[in-house]
């Protein structure tokens, strides 16, 4: 399975929010493990690294970042994902960005702790709950 892994589970992994912070932690362990192939897409790292440098030290973030492309892939982001996210009927660009990145690479789903932020159907919207769920009863 290739996923397009959305920024906030890797904000919930970073800044170690309780509540997130295990899913998420099993969904990159997914990734580490190649048990399926996780993207991020480009512009997610600019979003990361603004996000987490307000709570951790600047080299603390780079270091997690370099952490995270070791091995998640990176999705490109050029002028067909920013014209099709332009065009989507979505809330928040940064999502319409994720979605078009996704669709454009045929992803086959987007993990994200906000699957209402994505009104499609395909790619899949899966919580990381729910992609532990599938994953675990496959074996």
């Amino acid at each position: 399975m290739t996923v397009l892994i959305d920024t906030n589970i890797i904000v919930d992994l970073a800044l170690d929010r309780d509540l997130f912070f295990k899913d998420s932690e099993q969904v990159l362990r997914f990734v580490e493990r190649q048990e399926i192939e996780g993207y991020l897409s480009a512009s997610t790292f600019s979003d990361l690294y603004y996000i987490i440098r307000k709570t951790k030290s600047n080299t603390w973030t780079l270091q997690f970042l370099q952490r995270m492309a070791t091995f998640c892939q990176v999705a490109t982001v050029d002028q067909a994902v920013i014209s099709m996210a332009l065009t989507t009927n979505f809330k928040d660009f940064e999502d319409a960005v994720q979605y078009s990145t996704a669709v454009l690479n045929h992803f086959d789903a987007i993990i994200t702790r906000n699957s209402s932020d994505f009104p499609v159907t395909i790619p899949r919207i899966m919580t990381p709950q729910q992609l532990i769920q599938e994953l675990t009863n496959s074996e």
